[in-house]
């Protein structure tokens, strides 16, 4: 796992506790902030997978 999988997967984390205070407090506000922070979260963790399936095909190219 490469950095941006990491934080991608905690910013998710972070987004649906955020998003399930949100729920819990009737804060459509906090739930929003929430999803959004899913969304950045997931964005991250797919640039992170791409890198890592970019290294992992450069390296097996590099392989005699």
């Amino acid at each position: 796992m490469n950095e941006d999988q990491v934080k991608g997967v905690g910013e998710k984390v972070k987004g649906k506790i955020n998003e399930g205070v949100g729920k819990a407090t009737n804060e459509p506000a906090q739930e929003a902030k929430g999803d959004a922070q899913q969304a950045e979260g997931e964005v991250r963790k797919d640039v992170g997978d791409a890198k890592e399936d970019l290294k992992d095909a450069t390296d097996d190219t590099a392989k005699p």
